[in-house]
């Protein structure tokens, strides 16, 4: 098989990507931490369950969509659980299945968490960009998406209450 090496243009795109993302993840995932004492993972899960119907999420469903292995999502669930931030729930049309669902007080976390995540990301990403940056963006993003077979996410178009994201 001949390998079609990128094009300087090409190979510039790719590794301006890698770096962006490398650094806007890091920049905000430390934001995060030290203004909530979440890890991103721990915020990718708690706003998941937030928007979920009874803020509950099968354990298989919420790894895939996380890239995780199941495995991986369960030993982060238990150390959530701990804080007490999510409990398990037996799954009844499944007896191997689990769901994991937001407590009360995984709720609180991400509702406080929730607007110093979103001024992060506007401070590190949203903001930099104009108009049509950001509609450029967006419109890249959904095109990897459809690469890959993911149903886009719906999302609303401000946020019904200040957990939503």
């Amino acid at each position: 098989m001949q390998t079609r090496w990128l094009s300087a243009d090409e190979q510039r795109a790719w590794r301006a990507y890698r770096r962006m993302s490398l650094l806007a993840d890091a920049a905000i995932a430390r934001d995060l931490s030290r203004e909530s004492g979440l890890s991103m993972p721990d915020y990718q899960v708690l706003s998941a369950l937030s928007e979920a119907e009874d803020r509950r999420r099968r354990l298989s469903e919420l790894a895939a969509s996380m890239q995780w292995s199941a495995s991986r999502l369960s030993h982060h669930v238990s150390r959530m659980e701990q804080r007490g931030l999510v409990i398990r729930a037996d799954c009844d049309s499944d007896g191997r299945g689990a769901f994991v669902v937001l407590t009360p007080a995984g709720y609180s976390a991400i509702e406080q968490a929730a607007p110093g995540h979103v001024a992060s990301v506007r401070r590190h990403l949203i903001d930099l960009l104009t108009a049509e940056q950001l509609a450029a963006l967006t419109e890249l993003g959904e095109r990897v998406i459809d690469h890959f077979g993911e149903q886009r996410p719906a999302f609303p178009l401000a946020p019904t209450n200040s957990a939503n994201r």
